[in-house]
């Protein structure tokens, strides 16, 4: 285990509520990635902001226990970013409203800039109030890895001037063709990025290295929770990146791990 190299969560995390339910849980997909990996050994840091309500103290107290580094999960005054959920069918969670508390006028402070910079691995996304930052994280020789979602060719989000500040870009496919997505990979990959992966659902992922376009399916499980499976997928693959192993062994890391999670009612 090469316990030397440090990750962070940066940007954005929310608390999932379940108000019918009486649950909650600490969240965000840098949140759930990070937890994944801790509990993996990976040393691992969490770079964000929560309100002083029970929800931010109660995350706090959650990410401690998990053994993450909440040094710089900075409170403020207001209510901590929230999206209150419901199932729906028994296992699809639907997002009812999301309130954004402090998390909605985030910014970074120096110190906690030249903090992430002493991490090796940084997972953000597009709702962290961290992408101007990009360059400079880049530029200190720190790996990024972004997880897009469903919103690669959102024009809103302007990806494409993303893509080159990221080394491990991730996102949902979902609904695209194999031709059409085959051809959005390399087009990516062409922008920069060392790996480009896309998870697919039930038709499993594909990642391209600009040599080879790899598929992996899926581990069959009974399905639970459909909410989480993109997080662990990712933690899991990022996992075998940190080990140094091949792409299909970091994928089938990542199709497994993403099987437990949607096996069980909890994100991670």
């Amino acid at each position: 285990m090469r316990t030397e190299i440090r990750a962070a969560a940066v940007g954005f995390c929310c608390a999932d509520v379940y108000e019918n339910l009486g649950k909650w849980y600490p969240t965000g997909n840098g949140i759930d990635w990070g937890i994944h990996l801790r509990r993996m050994g990976v040393p691992m840091s969490v770079v964000s902001v929560v309100g002083n309500d029970s929800y931010g103290r109660g995350m706090k107290k959650v990410l401690a226990e998990e053994g993450m580094d909440i040094s710089h999960l900075r409170t403020e005054e207001g209510s901590t970013c929230l999206t209150r959920m419901a199932l729906k069918n028994g296992t699809d969670r639907v997002h009812l409203e999301s309130v954004d508390g402090v998390m909605e006028h985030y910014a970074l402070t120096e110190e906690e800039l030249r903090f992430v910079e002493q991490h090796d691995l940084i997972h953000t996304d597009l709702f962290g109030n961290a992408l101007a930052h990009l360059p400079r994280w880049k530029a200190a020789g720190v790996k990024i890895l972004m997880d897009f979602s469903v919103f690669t060719k959102d024009p809103a989000y302007a990806c494409e001037k993303i893509f080159p500040y990221v080394d491990y870009v991730f996102f949902s496919a979902d609904g695209i063709s194999r031709e059409e997505l085959e051809d959005w990979v390399r087009r990516i990959h062409g922008m920069g990025p060392v790996l480009v992966t896309a998870t697919m659902g039930e038709e499993g992922s594909l990642c391209f290295d600009g040599k080879k376009m790899y598929h992996y399916g899926i581990v069959k499980t009974d399905v639970v929770n459909t909410v989480g499976a993109g997080d662990s997928y990712i933690a899991g693959f990022t996992y075998g990146i940190l080990q140094g192993w091949t792409i299909p062994d970091c994928m089938a890391k990542g199709a497994e791990l993403a099987a437990s999670v949607i096996s069980k009612f909890e994100p991670y």
